[in-house]
Order: C-alpha cells, then sequence, then structure tokens
C-alpha cells in the first residue's frame, strides 16, 4: 500500500536504508510505464475514452500512443514511488492515467527532478503534472490548466523541541524543496532578516522533498516548508516524528504545465479534466488519497484568477 511505502521511507529518516533505495527512484530521468497497476489509490481502468475530446489532440501526441507526463516522484501523496522501488503512485498519476484514457492513450511517467520539469514540458515530454503551483513567473514559461488547489503548510519535530516561530524565524535552518514556491518564501525570510539586522536564516534546499522532511527528522534543520497535502500526508505517516506548526498558508491553484503556445494540447487537456470532472472521477481520485479538500470545479486555461 502507498501508506507502507511512505512509512518505509520515513522510517529510513531515522536510519534505515530505505530512504536511499526510494529517493535514488527519484533522481534518474527513466521512463516508467504508468499502466503498471498501483497498490493504492484509484483504478482507472473503467475511464472510457471520449472521442470528442480525443480529437481535439495534436496530431503529433495522437499518433505516438502515449501521453508523456513529467513528474518530480518525491511528493507524496501527489506523485511518489511505491513499494516495489519503480511503480509511480499517487493522485497526480492517477489524474495522469485518467487524462489518458480519456484521449485513448496510454500514460508515461518520466521521473524528473522538480526544476527541470517546466524547462523539459514539449521536449521531455507532453506535459507536467507535479503539484506544481501557478505562478505568474511559469507561466510566462508555459501555459497551465488548473486541476487543484492547496497551501503551503511548515512542519517541526513532534513536541516542537525547539519552540519554533512561524512569525519569527531569524536564526533558524529551513529545509525547501527545490525550485518551488516555498523556497523562494524562505528566501524572503531570509532577506528580511538581513535587512532588519537580525540572526540569519539558513535556507537547506533539496532536490527531493524526502530529504527536506529528513533534514528536520534528523535535527539538520529546524523546520519544513512544502504544500500543505504533502505536509500533511508525511506527517501523517511519521508517528512521532514531526507534526504541523500553525495552519495552511496561502491556498492558491495548481496546474497541468503545457508547452507554451501550445494552444491546442492546451485545450484538449482542459476538456479532458473538465469531463473528469463533471463524470465524478476527478473527486474518486481525490477521495481515495484524502486530498478532497482541495477540489477545484472547473478548469482553466491560464486562470486569472490564482487563488
Amino acid at each position: 500500500m502507498a501508506v507502507q511505502s511512505l512509512k518505509k521511507i520515513m522510517a529510513g529518516m531515522l536510519g534505515a536504508a530505505m530512504l536511499l533505495t526510494a529517493v535514488a527512484c527519484g533522481t534518474t530521468d527513466e521512463s516508467t510505464d504508468a499502466k503498471a497497476e498501483a497498490k493504492a489509490g484509484f483504478d482507472v481502468s473503467t475511464v472510457k475514452k471520449d472521442d470528442t475530446i480525443a480529437a481535439m489532440l495534436p496530431k503529433s501526441v495522437a499518433d505516438s500512443g502515449e501521453l508523456t507526463v513529467g513528474m518530480e516522484l518525491s511528493y507524496a501523496p501527489a506523485e511518489f514511488v511505491g513499494d516495489d522501488g519503480k511503480t509511480p503512485e499517487g493522485y497526480d498519476v492517477d489524474l495522469a492515467k485518467a487524462l489518458g484514457k480519456v484521449f485513448g492513450l496510454d500514460t508515461k511517467i518520466i521521473s524528473s527532478t522538480f526544476d527541470t520539469i517546466v524547462p523539459s514540458v514539449g521536449t521531455k515530454y507532453d506535459l507536467g503534472i507535479t503539484a506544481m503551483t501557478i505562478t505568474q513567473e511559469r507561466m510566462d514559461a508555459v501555459d497551465f490548466v488548473s486541476y487543484y488547489k492547496a497551501g503551503s503548510s511548515w512542519a517541526v519535530k513532534k513536541g516542537n523541541p525547539e519552540h519554533i516561530d512561524v512569525n519569527d524565524l531569524c536564526g533558524k535552518k529551513i529545509a525547501v524543496q527545490v525550485g518551488t514556491t516555498q523556497e523562494e518564501e524562505a528566501n524572503e525570510i531570509k532577506q528580511q532578516c538581513a535587512a532588519d539586522g537580525k540572526a540569519a536564516v539558513e535556507v537547506m534546499p533539496s532536490k527531493l522533498q524526502t530529504d527536506a522532511a529528513t533534514a528536520v527528522a534528523t535535527g539538520k534543520a529546524d523546520v519544513f516548508y512544502a504544500d500543505s497535502p504533502v505536509a500533511g500526508y508525511a506527517i501523517s505517516q511519521t508517528g512521532d516524528a514531526l507534526e504541523d506548526l500553525g495552519s495552511a498558508e496561502g491556498v492558491v491553484k495548481q496546474g497541468i504545465a503545457i508547452k507554451k503556445g501550445d494552444t491546442e494540447l492546451a485545450k484538449a487537456v482542459q476538456a479532458a479534466m473538465q469531463h473528469l470532472m463533471d463524470d465524478g472521477t476527478y473527486m474518486k481520485i481525490l477521495e481515495a488519497w484524502g486530498v478532497e479538500s482541495g477540489a477545484i470545479k472547473t478548469a482553466e486555461i491560464n486562470p486569472k484568477d490564482l487563488d
């Protein structure tokens, strides 16, 4: 089960070798066939092709027979590697496979580091689906179809032994994942502390989200900052290792990244995601992972309202 997978990863944070194995699986750009049946989540085999929506695809994608999707596979419960060390699991994985079904295509997940996904959309893969917050800066580089919303959450060691206060993080070590909006915000906090003449903040960026959680669990960092569903899922699987610090902040939309200017593919993805929302598949997938609180009702191309 997916829960067992993450428990093994978090157990590894406290000394087992399992973490190193799981992390290694998420750092390469190897293709993994997403048709392999996951051990948890939603079974998308009943999702049917919609001929009208499939006809909207660019010919190059339709003729290829597959929908290629870039993901950073260390971001449970959105996307991560299963117990077998190779199978992608998570709600983003299930949604990607469901999109492929609507198009009548096989879905292939390509494991990539988060910061390489936007530059690789349209070359290495058709879409980037990886719990990516829609920002204006990113919309300058790619187009988006909105499909979820999430905030940001802080996490510390159970009991908050270092007495961390999110309103005063000067002098603290903040663990984040490279390329995320949380990294940007952590650096803003660092700059503000310096401007105020207060103790320096050390921002500790990691390629993988699991490494950020590891840093806090092992005492190398004081606090980590991540998307709320990711932080919440990690905390729920760590037993006594971590806990929330405060409530989620800044709830904003997340999107599927598409090559900038590829209007044909963007419209097809928007129609397919809206179809999944309307027929109930979308909500069933989110419910299977316990993240339905982030559901939205309308898939939009480059939404003007990001929150």
